[in-house]
């Protein structure tokens, strides 16, 4: 397996392959070539999996794994060659390669997550910001798989938000969509948490989402973050803003995904986030991911 900047999903990956037969030995004590050796692309944040364990996580471009090494050659005529026989004819086959079964894991490996409960708006926030078309409806659960948006600037930089699948109480012991998509959050350099401002004490969904990712995996929600709230159109909205404002110390971005208002000032914070890490990624001789 080869790690490419270029794939971005496993939906290419046949569920067998097999690698090329080397070829027979020829005359005049001539080798028979080896086989090709046959590579399978895979995107940037792809974990191999045997029997449960993790044997390869491929999280740079270029990083590749030998899934399965193929057969020794067999013995031709001329390894039985000695003085009581001048013209053998004997020869030994090659052995066969290794035969595995492997399981690929993706990892979204996105720059930022948009992480929230149901019904936040992230779906809608990824549309308003990017090419991306997520499935949108008011009921839980629209996203079943995470989405990559790409936000482009003039300088021609490119910074990629994932959709992470919304999250509910409980989903580090598995509940709801579970573990299956806060891994992908693994990932992510930098936080967007969502919050629905039109709901009751706001800030109790941020709380409950840096638990969850706490409880996942220690540290995971210490990282940069922006806490953006949505629906700000929502007269409800306008009075619990300053409440959460209140109630949290990180920075909040007020806005409605659906119509529009200020993402300005998060396309500005987003590039901000995006710029630190690549330059931490830089002074630790690190290569930054691209999109």
């Amino acid at each position: 397996f080869t790690a490419d900047g270029q794939t971005k999903s496993l939906s290419s990956v046949l569920p067998f392959y097999q690698g090329v037969h080397g070829e027979r030995g020829g005359s005049r004590n001539c080798y028979g070539a080896n086989g090709a050796c046959v590579y399978v692309k895979v995107p940037i944040g792809t974990l191999v999996k045997e029997d449960g364990e993790v044997v390869a996580d491929l999280t740079q471009h270029g990083d590749e794994y030998v899934a399965a090494y193929g057969g020794a050659g067999g013995k031709g005529n001329r390894f039985f060659l000695s003085n009581e026989n001048r013209a053998p004819t004997l020869f030994t086959p090659g052995e066969p390669g290794q035969d595995r079964v492997l399981h690929l894991e993706l990892k979204t490996a996105a720059h930022a997550g948009l992480v929230g409960f149901p019904n936040a708006g992230k779906s809608s926030l990824l549309r308003a910001i990017s090419r991306a078309r997520p499935a949108v409806a008011a009921y839980p659960f629209t996203t079943l798989n995470p989405h990559v948006g790409i936000v482009h600037y003039q300088d021609y930089e490119q910074v990629a938000v994932a959709d992470i699948p919304g999250l509910i109480k409980g989903a580090h012991q598995n509940r709801g969509l579970g573990v299956a998509f806060l891994r992908h959050i693994e990932r992510c350099h930098f936080l967007l948490y969502v919050v629905d401002l039109s709901v009751s004490q706001p800030w109790t969904q941020l709380q409950d989402l840096k638990y969850e990712l706490e409880q996942y995996k220690k540290g995971l929600s210490e990282r940069p973050c922006v806490v953006i709230g949505n629906k700000i159109d929502l007269a409800e909205s306008r009075i619990n803003l300053p409440l959460l404002k209140e109630q949290i110390q990180d920075r909040v971005i007020a806005l409605s995904a659906l119509r529009g208002d200020n993402l300005e000032e998060l396309f500005f914070h987003l590039r901000e986030l995006y710029d630190a890490y690549v330059k931490a990624e830089q002074s630790r001789g690190q290569s930054p991911v691209k999109w």
